[in-house]
């Protein structure tokens, strides 16, 4: 919490006496919080919470500090407590379980993602407000417990279905995800009903979401049949780190599915928006059209997206058609499935989220520790071969066609060989984390239009912010400290490693100089995102009408710049 908030300017340490590494903070007359810490790039701070005096209980610290320092009124205060205890929690539950380095290196993709501890940027990153405790020891992803998804049938009268090309239409969808015989039942459980089974799509639904908003919320149209409750598929599932996304662990092939959650968890609350769930396979199919017909893309990279083929969307008759009301309200009925990652990979290869390379055990053995000393390199080899599989793609995506993922920690999936060395990149989450230029590019032309109704727009200028924020703000922040003391790579050499990765690809395409200018990432400085203060200081925890987004406070220098 201090160094996060220290980052984010809302807390405002002073030097502690001729040594640069104490600070002090003062939060009341008579109280002065002490504690060491480092300073890195972006303005990093690296607290060693061993050295915080008089206490480190983040909950007294933000009772003492609430009005005085933080500036937080009295119902920010309440909720945020509420949710950095229910953080703590889920940190123990974690602890209590919890696995050396090496153990987690010998997991699958789908069993590592219950051992991950949240995004360190968000102070309270697992506040799940709407979880009750028996909700979190069955749901939440530490809880690593394999559920069954019910699924429901939704008349066309509600329902849309959307499909890339091949699952054009919801049947062949259906066939690839149900067995006969599930299929069989469902269309039973619809005649039972007095109804046309082809009158309905199916979807899975989140037990949770069912009890909470949907049985309440959409109690009319369950009492006339046009939603209609069925069973189980068979299938076990995790949930991921995003708590409302499941993988499937029974049939490892099979698409992942993404659900609403009508949860507070870190900015947002965790639904599906209408409009974005309807247009997501449209968008998957422009992406993939992008890689698919450029060679560098396709053949060299090699780069996986794991695309959004399908959707049902389920529109509430009266929510839907005010825009004024809270967005949750507009958020809480659909499905995304989503194209699984095991198939895409190659015989040795295995797959982790760039999020578990700055995991540390409870000895404070790092992962990626583990992972440089398996592979047999030395460590600043391992770390260009990491930069080497995550910028290309990311880079070309952004000079040649003007477009940006969010490669935060879950989006980006790390693909390594079976030595565990890098080798190329996954991402995820399309509709809601891909961002495209508002300045046109001609290459944006082919762009079908129920995409570009949906892609959020940035000026150039800020369109970087993306891959700054997301990826070396969002991650190397944390992993360049790691670095520099488990495999003695000073930090230094760390982000100028990423620097001749950045130039490296600038050198191998020289017909794109331009938009190396136009969106420059070797900028002197960049704008400083924030996360918690948007929490503690713009939005709170109060309603609105459209979901919120990281507020901008200053500016940070960039350690990238050019030199």
């Amino acid at each position: 919490m201090l160094g996060e908030l220290a980052y984010e300017e809302v807390l405002t340490p002073e030097p502690d006496g001729d040594d640069p590494h104490r600070h002090r903070l003062t939060v009341a007359p008579g109280l002065t919080y002490r504690f060491r810490a480092r300073r890195g790039a972006y303005g990093h701070w690296r607290v060693d919470p061993e050295s915080i005096e008089p206490s480190a209980d983040p909950m007294l610290f933000v009772a003492r500090a609430h009005r005085t320092v933080l500036g937080l009124s009295g119902d920010t205060t309440g909720h945020l407590i509420r949710e950095l205890t229910a953080t703590l929690a889920a940190d123990t539950r974690l602890e209590e379980g919890a696995l050396s380095a090496a153990e987690l290196a010998d997991l699958g993709y789908a069993e590592l993602e219950g051992h991950q501890t949240g995004h360190p940027w968000l102070v309270a990153n697992k506040g799940r407000v709407g979880f009750s405790a028996r909700d979190t020891e069955r749901w939440a992803p530490e809880a690593r417990r394999p559920q069954r998804l019910p699924w429901i049938a939704v008349h066309r009268e509600l329902a849309a279905y959307r499909g890339v090309p091949g699952l054009d239409r919801p049947d062949h969808l259906y066939a690839e995800e149900l067995a006969p015989e599930t299929r069989a039942d469902f269309a039973r459980a619809v005649a039972a009903q007095g109804r046309d089974p082809e009158d309905y799509l199916w979807l899975p639904v989140h037990p949770w979401q069912w009890d909470e908003s949907i049985a309440p919320l959409f109690a009319p149209y369950i009492a006339d049949a046009r939603i209609i409750p069925l069973s189980e598929d068979g299938d076990l599932r995790l949930p991921q780190q995003s708590i409302r996304t499941f993988l499937n662990i029974s049939r490892p092939e099979a698409r992942t599915v993404k659900l609403p959650l009508s949860v507070l968890n870190t900015l947002v609350w965790r639904g599906l928006p209408t409009e974005r769930t309807l247009a997501a396979p449209a968008v998957t199919a422009w992406v993939h059209a992008l890689r698919d017909n450029d060679p560098f893309l396709r053949d060299e990279t090699r780069v996986i997206l794991l695309g959004e083929t399908a959707s049902v969307t389920v529109e509430h008759p009266v929510y839907d058609r005010l825009p004024d009301v809270p967005y949750q309200y507009r958020e809480l009925l659909g499905c995304i499935w989503r194209e699984s990652l095991p198939p895409q990979l190659d015989p040795g290869e295995r797959a982790r989220t760039l999020a578990s390379l700055i995991h540390t055990d409870p000895r404070g053995r790092s992962f990626t520790a583990e992972l440089v000393s398996r592979s047999g390199l030395a460590p600043e080899a391992w770390l260009r071969r990491l930069f080497a599989a995550l910028l290309p793609p990311l880079l070309h995506f952004l000079y040649r066609y003007g477009t940006v993922f969010s490669p935060h920690g879950e989006n980006a999936i790390v693909v390594f060989d079976e030595r565990d060395i890098p080798v190329r990149l996954a991402v995820k989450d399309f509709v809601d984390d891909v961002n495209i230029s508002a300045e046109p590019l001609p290459e944006h032309e082919g762009m079908p239009e129920t995409a570009r109704e949906v892609l959020l727009t940035e000026e150039p200028s800020f369109l970087t912010q993306f891959i700054h924020s997301g990826l070396f703000v969002g991650v190397f922040r944390y992993l360049a400290p790691l670095c520099e003391e488990q495999l003695g790579v000073e930090e230094d050499e760390f982000w100028s490693l990423v620097r001749q990765e950045i130039l490296r690809h600038q050198a191998r395409f020289p017909e794109d100089k331009e938009r190396f200018e136009t969106f420059d990432l070797l900028s002197p400085r960049i704008d400083r995102l924030c996360l918690n203060r948007n929490r503690l200081h713009l939005d709170g925890y109060r309603d609105r009408a459209d979901r919120p987004h990281a507020a901008v406070h200053g500016t940070v220098p960039n350690p990238l710049a050019r030199m």
